[in-house]
């Protein structure tokens, strides 16, 4: 198992490099950060010393090598914007968006995987083809628009639910949380709902397709001819075995809700890194923008491995395969 997480690690080497490389060469030519800091009226040495203060006379590739350099020591430089570290901003933005996309994933998953496989099972009944109807609701309309949506009818007309920011927080260890507050919990529903309801339709969808699959499967054929159980066939051997690819799915998801709550962010004014990286674009605030991505490529490779090692305690057939394959089998 060592070797193999070894070998993912260095893989992931190059592929941090190249992103790190292309968000760095991409954002290096939008717009003009020294214009924004200085504002509308500096003269031309001010412009020469802020240029030079900021390393920006350099060659790209000299600036590229000192990113780099100073992120392997955990220094992605300072806010064009705000002039503070960007590791600490992304710090104190970062909770907050692990918390929505930690609930949306949640709520994707308890909801989407029964629903999955209630629909797969009695894929004939009233109820099922109508949750099937419903969830063309998640898959067809955009994030933005389901966001407006929700606002409108518990914020405005109904006013059951705030319609922006985190509510009340509360401090744990220098960890700033909503979770424990009824406010905070309550500023959580409507974009935790808006960010995951996509993911829960294509879970859903994803199990329902799979439960199919497997219960016209030969071995499931077999089970019914032993005469186990309709509970034992359909939890204990069909539900199983669509797990590994429902793995796959919600890893990537998990990722692109961290990656993507953007929209949402922005939508709700969640103080996430959604709602920075947007800030941060509009001034060109080129190491926080840079910082970002990276830190999105580092979340996708760490889910990744996550992803393959649960294959393992998953499925046995690539156990056995592995212990085949290095003489132990």
């Amino acid at each position: 198992m060592f070797p193999f997480i070894l070998a993912r690690i260095l893989q992931a080497i190059p592929v941090l490099l190249t992103v790190a490389g292309i968000s760095f060469a991409l954002f290096a030519y939008v717009g003009d950060p020294v214009a924004q800091m200085l504002g509308q009226d500096f003269t031309l040495a001010q412009r020469d010393a802020m240029v030079h203060a900021l390393g920006l006379d350099q060659p790209l590739y000299v600036q590229y090598g000192k990113f780099v350099w100073a992120a392997l020591h955990g220094e992605f430089g300072l806010s064009y914007r705000l002039a503070k570290p960007v590791g600490t901003l992304i710090l104190e933005r970062l909770p907050a968006t692990m918390e929505l996309a930690f609930c949306a994933a949640t709520l994707a998953l308890c909801v989407g995987v029964p629903l999955g496989v209630y629909t797969g099972i009695k894929r004939n009944g009233a109820l099922a083809r109508l949750i099937m109807i419903l969830s063309l609701i998640g898959v067809s309309l955009p994030t933005f628009l389901i966001g407006i949506l929700l606002i409108l009818i518990f914020a405005v007309l109904l006013g059951w639910l705030p319609s922006f920011g985190r509510g009340t927080l509360t401090e744990i260890l220098g960890y700033h949380t909503g979770l424990l507050s009824l406010s905070g919990l309550k500023a959580l529903i409507l974009p935790a709902v808006t960010l995951g309801l996509f993911q829960m339709t294509l879970i859903m969808r994803l199990v329902r397709a799979e439960m199919l699959e497997v219960l016209r499967s030969d071995y499931i054929k077999f089970a019914r001819a032993r005469g186990l159980s309709t509970r034992a066939i359909n939890f204990g051997h069909a539900l199983k075995n669509t797990l590994v690819p429902v793995i796959t799915v919600v890893g990537l998801q998990l990722g692109g809700l961290l990656a993507f709550s953007i929209v949402t962010e922005t939508v709700f004014q969640w103080p996430g890194m959604g709602l920075l990286l947007v800030q941060s674009i509009a001034v060109a605030d080129i190491p926080v923008m840079s910082t970002y991505l990276l830190l999105i490529a580092v979340l996708f490779v760490a889910i990744n491995l996550i992803v393959d090692l649960l294959y393992y305690a998953v499925d046995p057939r690539l156990r056995l395969n592995r212990r085949s394959l290095t003489g132990r089998g």
